[in-house]
């Protein structure tokens, strides 16, 4: 085995663990929601999904900067599941910013229509 194999198969073992599960909410939303009745509700709500946005909007901005890498890099066809595992996160964390902040919109006008 060649140090570039090596290289490579630690790369894409340290980024499959570390990038291997996306939840944007650690918390039991269902139950918050559905209690969700007062303005001080639908903005904490609110905040909650801006804050799981902005996390998701860092995680993105990181995988875009590794797909950048790994496409300009000379890593040859061993990258090749690196990249799809890139181009896969990126589309993860792009639906999960678009939705939260969507979340967010719908809290925030529900907080204005409880007052």
């Amino acid at each position: 085995m060649n140090i570039k194999t090596v290289f490579v198969a630690l790369l894409l073992l340290n980024f499959v663990t570390a990038c291997s599960e996306v939840n944007p909410h650690p918390m039991d939303m269902t139950q918050l929601v559905q209690n969700a009745k007062t303005h001080e509700d639908h903005e904490a709500l609110a905040t909650h999904y801006d804050d799981a946005a902005k996390e998701a909007q860092i995680k993105l901005a990181e995988h875009e900067k590794l797909l950048e890498k790994y496409h300009a890099g000379s890593y040859g066809r061993q990258a090749q599941p690196l990249k799809n595992h890139c181009e896969f996160l990126v589309r993860t964390y792009k639906q999960a910013v678009e939705s939260n902040k969507a979340m967010a919109d719908v809290h925030r006008k529900m907080a204005t229509e409880a007052k």
